[in-house]
């Protein structure tokens, strides 16, 4: 997943904007950036964290655009939903949609990587039973 994707992701569920993440592992890829108009982003540059408006320096869109999320975690803060990634593709999937078994072996398996809050109140399911 581009780090630039989560200039255009909102919670699928309560359309906050923009979402947290926790990036587990990542890739360098070969990609020239070319003559695109810098900053890529139009709202808010994830590799920094910043609002692009706000931002005080010059936005390194050359050193983001060969970044990529291998798995991680998207998380809003203000329903509570978290969304994994994986392999590069975020799932952000509705509740309903959701397999449990699956997002609580994800869960585990990146346990020490993910924040209390989440593992412990993160929706649609959390390990608060296995910490």
């Amino acid at each position: 997943m581009k780090y630039r994707l989560l200039d255009l992701l909102a919670c699928p569920i309560c359309k906050h904007f923009p979402l947290t993440y926790y990036v587990f592992s990542e890739k360098q890829v070969e990609r020239n950036l070319g003559d695109e108009k810098k900053p890529l982003c139009e709202i808010y540059c994830a590799y920094k964290k910043v609002n692009v408006k706000d931002a005080k320096e010059e936005l390194p869109c050359e050193e983001c655009f060969k970044k990529e999320i291998v798995d991680g975690i998207l998380y809003c803060p203000q329903c509570k939903r978290w969304y994994p990634v994986i392999d590069e593709i975020p799932r952000m999937l509705p509740d309903k949609l959701r397999r449990e078994s699956e997002d609580v072996e994800f869960l585990k398996k990146y346990k020490d990587k993910i924040p209390r809050e989440i593992l412990l109140e993160g929706l649609p399911y959390n390990i608060k039973e296995s910490i």
